[in-house]
């Protein structure tokens, strides 16, 4: 399989990449998961290779998949969580003997290692909705190895590629005739990031899919990247709409893809100042949206529910639906961060 275009790249954005190398990369993570179901070992591809990984949000799935998939390419990973390290901090926003800037950290890290790994968005940085990506840019900027981003406001481009990889596995890899059904659902928190809605829909307009895209009328997502789902779809033979009906992204699907996410028109830099309190008086208007039962009787008898995790059961998913027969895609999907990660960086890391 040939990867040495992307050796050394970034992974920052699926956006940065043609559809060709994100399926050499896909097809990398599949060829490994299936070795691996075989016992057959992979520690020769990044022996002795080190991974830092900076996380300034929680995480079960993304540091454990990481993690272990660096380790079974021979390799091994650094977590530095934010009390481990001084905060890092763009030009202009020194805080004296508490901060250190971005570009004296990542060229002293870059020369200790062989890839960078960052995850920060919302509280960290104020949910300011531009700047936890600018942030992973700069990095990238002054690094002299790849950097790989965990997730952003904007971004969860790992999250992406193992929501293919999943479609992949039920489907193959083209998904035209395919409706997947997308819908935002309640939350008791007005704290879950947009990017997985962002990062799913791009994967599975690229590969041709019939997308419904069900909505509250206050719930848009980014209007960047809505136009480059539309593009995608015009190119790949596939659909896209937008409804208000949350029964619209159910009815005759194969696949949905429902959860909760921030509302973009109540953070800043449309507002100036994160907009909590309001924000939850909107998501209670619409407590009825939720992934039941109900709601998946209306898919294929084969439908499967899909969620990057981890959900709130009760409120975006009945536990039903995640615990019956509609969600053992959504544990594939979890599975697959790690096989598809370690396709990533088997390509990107020299």
């Amino acid at each position: 399989m040939i990867t040495e275009g992307l050796k050394g790249r970034d992974f920052l954005r699926l956006q940065d990449f043609s559809k060709a190398e994100i399926e050499t990369m896909l097809e990398m993570g599949l060829k490994l998961k299936a070795d691996t179901v075989m016992r057959r070992n992979h520690d020769d591809i990044l022996p002795r290779r080190t991974l830092f990984m900076m996380f300034f949000n929680p995480s079960l799935r993304t540091r454990n998949s990481f993690e272990a998939g660096i380790f079974q390419l021979g390799g091994h990973a650094h977590f530095l969580e934010p009390s481990a390290t001084r905060l890092p901090t763009l030009e202009g926003e020194d805080l004296g003997y508490s901060s250190e800037r971005i570009s004296d950290m990542a060229r002293v890290l870059s020369r200790m290692g062989d890839a960078l790994a960052i995850r920060i968005l919302g509280d960290v940085v104020d949910w300011e909705y531009d700047k936890s990506f600018r942030i992973i840019e700069e990095f990238a900027k002054w690094s002299h190895v790849p950097v790989i981003n965990m997730e952003d406001n904007k971004y969860h481009p790992c999250q992406g590629m193992a929501d293919a990889m999943t479609l992949w596995e039920m489907f193959g890899k083209d998904l035209r005739g395919r409706k997947i059904g997308v819908t935002w659902t309640y939350g008791s928190s007005p704290k879950k990031p947009i990017a997985p809605h962002h990062d799913f829909m791009y994967m599975a307009s690229l590969f041709g899919a019939d997308i419904v895209f069900a909505r509250p009328p206050e719930m848009r997502i980014d209007p960047e990247i809505e136009a480059q789902v539309k593009a995608n779809v015009e190119a790949n033979g596939g659909s896209y709409e937008v409804t208000e009906t949350l029964e619209d992204a159910f009815e005759d699907a194969d696949v949905v893809y429902a959860k909760n996410y921030v509302c973009l028109d109540l953070l800043p830099p449309v507002t100036s100042k994160p907009e909590k309190e309001e924000m939850m008086k909107l998501f209670n208007k619409y407590k009825d949206w939720i992934a039941d039962e109900k709601r998946m009787n209306l898919a294929k008898p084969t439908a499967q529910y899909m969620h990057c995790l981890p959900c709130e059961r009760g409120a975006e998913v009945s536990d039903a639906v995640l615990d019956g027969k509609w969600g053992a895609a959504c544990f594939n999907e979890a599975e697959n961060r790690l096989h598809a990660q370690k396709g990533v960086m088997a390509s990107i890391i020299p």
